[in-house]
């Protein structure tokens, strides 16, 4: 018998968040959608800290991992430390993204972007 993914059985939303793990398995956080943000953004829960990022990063690291081969090296770093070139933590923080600058919308927090994406669609 097939079973769902925990993703698709919470509503991703403050109320009934997603629960995940680090890609590592070794932590767990909860995400969710919030559109009473202005931008709409992808709210990230780690322990105590929040992190918060342009929802608009799903649908953008989506297709550009199409335009890529559908992968990316992960490369997760703080802020303050460089992100390694093609990796996602790089790309999060680019000029050359679609929005031009950081998903990241909390100044340092922004980086470890790679490490806490949510990897959904909008759906």
């Amino acid at each position: 018998m097939k079973t769902e993914p925990q993703m698709a059985k919470d509503k991703g939303t403050k109320e009934k968040p997603w629960t995940l793990k680090t890609p590592p398995g070794t932590s767990e956080f909860t995400a969710y959608h919030d559109e009473s943000y202005t931008p709409p953004t992808l709210v990230v829960q780690v322990g105590k800290t929040q992190l918060r990022h342009d929802w608009r990063c799903v649908e953008d690291l989506h297709t550009t991992l199409k335009s890529r081969g559908d992968w990316m090296p992960l490369g997760s770093a703080y802020e303050l430390k460089p992100a390694a070139e093609g990796t996602v933590e790089a790309w999060g923080r680019s000029e050359r993204n679609p929005v031009g600058v950081w998903y990241g919308l909390k100044k340092g927090l922004r980086g470890r972007f790679a490490m806490y994406f949510l990897p959904c669609s909008r759906s």
